[in-house]
């Protein structure tokens, strides 16, 4: 399977380089960094998430988890919970669930990242389906998304510290 076809002619148009990738099929973000051989922080995972006011896709290093509640007050929620299988497939849908772009904007869902990936010069990234990434520079994905930038993300050594 090839990037998908939103994402690929979207950044055709746009002229952005990058390079696409093929992998065996994995679904963690942890082993697709492993698959190609890149640092878990430059590997950009997608989570989207509901909140009362709509959707969003939280973007984070495939070595961070969300911390709900410093999301949920980046994004003045008031509630907010992980989108449903159903939900993904509808605002993704040239896109297997699981392994969304972080291009969102592409399909009208707001982008949220988690600062710590902005301190990457290159970032890989699922590009629409579990055997596919793609590479580019973080200042191009940033330029083309315009995401919002905010502090959610808990290194996941730091989640297996507090709980010893």
């Amino acid at each position: 399977m090839a990037v998908s076809k939103a994402l690929a002619a979207f950044l055709k148009k746009q002229k952005v380089a990058h390079k696409s990738l093929k992998h065996p099929v994995v679904y963690t973000a942890q082993e697709i960094a492993a698959a190609q051989h890149v640092p878990g922080d430059q590997l950009a995972k997608c989570v989207v998430v509901k909140h009362d006011k709509g959707f969003h896709l939280a973007v984070l290093p495939a070595t961070h988890l969300i911390d709900f509640a410093k999301l949920k007050k980046l994004l003045k929620a008031k509630k907010l919970k992980l989108a449903s299988e159903s939900d993904i497939k509808r605002l993704f849908p040239d896109s297997e669930v699981g392994a969304m772009s972080p291009f969102g904007n592409i399909y009208n869902v707001p982008v949220i990242v988690d600062k710590t990936l902005t301190g990457c010069a290159e970032m890989v990234c699922n590009a629409g389906n579990h055997t596919t990434t793609i590479k580019l520079w973080y200042k191009d994905f940033e330029k083309l998304v315009k995401p919002k930038v905010g502090v959610f993300g808990l290194h996941v050594a730091n989640v297996k510290a507090k709980k010893r």
